[in-house]
């Protein structure tokens, strides 16, 4: 189950990304997760997926 709380949401995918997956798609497809909606809650706390990095990051 994923946290509710989008600063620890973030931090459990971040945390996910950097240390077992090359990208969001691969951690989505892999664990049965709605790619859209983590995008979606993530950008409503002010965070967008960076590819080049590999990790949400702050909306500029």
């Amino acid at each position: 189950m994923l946290p509710k709380d989008p600063e620890m949401l973030l931090s459990y995918i971040n945390t996910k990304l950097r240390d077992l997956y090359p990208s969001l798609a691969a951690l989505c497809d892999d664990m049965a997760l709605p790619e859209e909606e983590i995008a979606a809650s993530l950008a409503e706390a002010g965070y967008r997926y960076d590819e080049g990095t590999n990790r949400f990051v702050p909306i500029r």
